[in-house]
This record gives C-alpha cells, structure tokens and sequence, in this order.
C-alpha cells in the first residue's frame, strides 16, 4: 500500500508527486497517456504573473506567481530564461468590458468609454514591477519605436510602447523533469496506464488500472489526488463515483506558429480592440508563436483543435499590429489545449478564474481534487496540496522545493552560454545551434548524453534535425517517452522541422528498439 495515488501526469499531478515524495511519502501516478500530453504541453509557454489578471483584480495569485517566476528560473535555468514584453500602446485600446477594471473604469471616468488610458497602463506596470519583490528579472522601461528594431516589424501608427520582464518556460519538459525528480526520490510512475475505478475501502482506496497491453493491475493507496486535469471532473464522477457539486469549466486555448516576424527576440504583448490580449513570441529560432484565445470546450473527450474561425481570429488580431499581413497559408503549425479552469460561475471563459482550487475529501478514505491552476504556480500548488494531505494523512512535513534544482538545472542562471561552450569543447563536432537545443533542453545532462562521443557518427544513428540515436535512447529510458509523436513535439519540437517520413521510420525504430529491450530483460 502507498501513501498517494495520484491521477493524473500533468504539470499539477507530477508536481505534486515530486514534492510528496521529497517528504517521504510512498506514491504512485498513473496518467492514462504520455506525460504532458494534454493541458501541460499546449500552454503559451510562458512563466507569468499574469499581467491581465490585474483587471480581475486578482492581486493574490498575480503576486505568487510574480515570486514564483524567479524561485523557478533558479531551479530550472537551461528549461526558462528571462524574455522582455514590449507592449505598444494606441489611445484606441481598451478593457475587455466584463473585467472589474472595465466596470470601474467606466463608472468612474464614463467619458472613456472603455479605452485604456497610457497613466492605467503604466501604474499596472509598476504594481507588476513590485508586487513580487523582482530580484534578477529588470523593470519596465519606455521605449520609442521610432526607428527602433522594436518598432521596426509594427505598423508606423504605433510610436511608443512599455517593455517589462516575464519568463518562457519548456512546458512539457517541465512536466518530464519533475515526473524523473519524483521518481528518483521513491515515486512510481506509470504512463500509459488508465484508472479504471477507484472504491473506498475502509481507510484506503481500491485502484484498478489498465496499462497499454491491456493487463489491469490493483493498488491500494492511503490516499487519492485527482490532478486529472480537464478530466478531474469525470474522474470524480465516473472513475471515483463521488457525489460532489464541484464543478470544471473547460476553456479552449489555440495558438498559431508563422514564419519568424522579428529580427530581435523579444516577444510582444497585443491589446485588441475587443479588450482582449494575445502574444507574438520568439519561437524555435525560426519561428513567431501567436496566441491565445479562450473558447469554452464541450468535452474533454473531444481533442482540441485550433479551429478555422479561431486562426483566422489570432491572423485578423496580429494584423492589426504588424506590417507583413499574415494569410492562413503562412500558419505552419497550430496546437490547442484546454485549461481546467475552476468553475466559478464566470460569465465568460476570458473571466474565468486562472486561480487554482483544491478540495478535500475525508468522508472515509481521504480525496484531494484539483481544480484549475497556472502553468507558474505549479510548485505553490503542490505546496497547498501537501498542506492539506499532511492533515489528511496526520503527517506534518516541510516544504523543500524551493530553489531546489531540476534534472540538468545544478548551473547558475546566467551559465547557459557557459555549459554550451564546455559543451561544444568537449564535443567539437557539435554545431552551435546543436549545442545550444542540447543544452536548452538537458542543461548539466547534456554532456551526459554525449559522453564518449568524439564524432557525429558516435552519436548514433541519425534521424534528422540533430536528433540522434543517442538523446533518443535517453528519452525512451530516462523520460519516458514510447513514441515519435512523444520525442517530436512534447520532449522537443523537432515535428517542425522533421519530414513525415522522417518521423514515421523514428517511430518505427522506436517500436523496434522497444521490443528488443523488452525481450532483453
């Protein structure tokens, strides 16, 4: 019998495995697909306070997630760097209307009409400058776009903007690396593998699951936490059987990918007409990721797609901005997810709470559910949760994780340029843009996976776009991945560059290698 059962392999469940095993807890996690291959792969990619959060007026989460964004870059500094926002301001911007600022705004000053004053902008600014007590990540500037390389990819009716400071974030590696981090402490992980049913017994949980060969397999655990994401609200009353009011609001988020629009790296910040936000960010050297929206989604069984009436609503939003007019032929990628929003009886998905809610159960054996979240404060999260399993399970433990590194992260924060020329030294064959993917993605552990390698050859066999036999062998033995879809767009996002065949003979070695280690043992 474990301690933890937790459902569900997202950011929240595998954060929450990683801290509760840090205290000494026995757990398992069962995610019913790969890691991350849901809400916590299909993010904007972005470590953020959550600038537009200020309109709700929710002070709380904007400044936990503002202190969070720094405790992270810490412990993460080859997966998260700092980026600057540039936020170009218009007289004709405004509130998106439902926001408490809106109402505010509109009572108090009804001349505006809903518009954005330039004084609101940067008083917003300031209290996001302040309310985290930023150490390392600068404050807001002003900038002039006039002839600036800011300005250089905007239309000439924008002249002057705000820059201020957030964070990218690997999302689905993050999720891969606290899932290797609770293993490594004690954590069973098991992707791949559905809960079928979940039944209090006494004081423990009866758990039937069903991995990828069909076999079932019973557990016994002390405890559940249902970190299942946009089906935490099915688990609970299909999977568990549970008879709570608690509810789930399925918000869809899409996003496309279009050629590269800027010469600098610095992403932007868009205010639409419509009061809405979307960001154009920096992608994969090569490319420019344009997003969110926010749709409610029906079902969690219906796969997320980033529909036509949305792509053409983020192309008509970034063509207010830009001077090169996006089409639907320049979109080379999309992806959606949907957020599991807790459902706070919001009256738009756009107003819907990105605070996150959790609720214990101990009517019998103990039951945590997870509601909701940001991508930012998964660590926070966790915290709570151990909080609240501690006086469900009569243990009282300390928090540990901050400042606590990641696999790979044991470097300081400015020593990226570092590790990849001691990378590059050791490893002459490997190019610079090599180098660098290996490093952004395996920090420390880069030089693992090249260990011994004096030529490209020696790296195995390739399968284009630098992706080699050996980072896959690692990825299939330490990261868990079983497929080309899993190493091609949630490990790494080489599916932009891979050719369809391409991927499908390294789906096919992989299938082939896996039988061959299965027959091995």
């Amino acid at each position: 019998m474990v301690d933890l059962f937790v459902i569900g392999g997202g950011i929240n469940g595998c954060g929450i495995a990683r801290d509760a095993a840090g205290r000494g807890y026995s757990v398992t996690l069962a995610e019913m697909n790969d890691l991350a291959s849901a809400t916590s792969s299909a993010s904007t990619k972005l470590f953020h306070g959550g600038l537009r959060y200020l309109e709700f007026f929710e002070f709380r989460l904007v400044r936990e997630a503002l202190i969070e964004r720094e405790t992270l870059l810490r412990a993460m500094p080859h997966i998260s760097w700092p980026m600057r926002f540039v936020l170009p301001w218009h007289p004709s911007m405004r509130f998106e209307s439902e926001t408490p600022a809106s109402k505010l705004l509109t009572f108090v000053m009804p001349w505006m009409k809903g518009r954005r004053p330039a004084w609101l902008i940067r008083l917003g600014l300031f209290m996001y400058d302040h309310l985290g007590g930023r150490k390392i990540l600068p404050g807001t500037t002003s900038l002039s776009l006039k002839g600036s390389p800011e300005g250089a990819p905007l239309q000439d009716r924008f002249e002057t903007a705000y820059e201020y400071s957030d964070c990218w974030i690997e999302d689905s590696r993050l999720v891969v690396l606290n899932a290797r981090d609770a293993e490594t402490r004690g954590a069973q992980i098991l992707t791949r593998t559905k809960v079928i049913s979940a039944d209090r017994s006494g004081d423990h949980w009866e758990i039937l699951t069903q991995d990828a060969t069909g076999a079932q397999h019973r557990h016994r655990a002390r405890m559940i936490v249902n970190a299942g994401g946009p089906w935490v609200g099915e688990i609970l009353r299909g999977t568990i059987r549970a008879n709570s009011r608690e509810g789930v609001r399925l918000v869809r988020g899409s996003h496309i990918v279009v050629p590269r629009l800027t010469e600098h790296d610095k992403c932007y910040f868009f205010q639409g007409t419509d009061g809405r936000i979307i960001f154009a960010i920096p992608y994969e050297t090569d490319f420019t990721l344009i997003g969110t929206t926010d749709k409610d989604h029906p079902d969690p069984a219906q796969r997320p797609e980033c529909t036509p009436g949305e792509q053409d609503y983020l192309l008509a939003f970034a063509n207010q901005y830009f001077k090169r007019q996006l089409g639907r032929e320049d979109i080379v990628w999309t992806y959606s997810g949907v957020r599991p929003l807790y459902d706070d009886g919001a009256s738009s998905a756009t107003a819907a709470t990105r605070d996150y809610t959790l609720k214990l159960e101990q009517n019998g054996a103990p039951m945590l559910n997870v509601f909701g979240g940001k991508i930012t404060t998964y660590r926070r999260l966790a915290e709570s949760a151990l909080d609240k399993i501690g006086v469900a399970l009569g243990r009282e433990t300390a928090p540990w994780t901050a400042g606590v590194p990641l696999p790979g992260g044991d470097f300081p924060v400015d020593g990226v340029d570092r590790l990849i020329r001691e990378v590059q030294a050791a490893h002459p064959f490997l190019t610079d843009a090599w180098a660098r993917r290996l490093v952004r993605a395996y920090g420390t552990e880069a030089a693992t996976i090249c260990e011994g390698a004096a030529t490209e050859h020696d790296m195995g066999r390739a399968f284009g776009a630098t992706l080699t036999e050996r980072e896959v062998l690692w990825l299939m033995r330490k990261e868990y991945a079983r497929t080309a879809e899993d190493v091609v767009w949630r490990r790494n996002k080489l599916g932009l560059r891979l050719k369809e065949d391409q991927v499908a003979a390294l789906d096919d070695w992989m299938s082939r290698e896996q039988a061959r280690y299965a027959a091995a043992e």
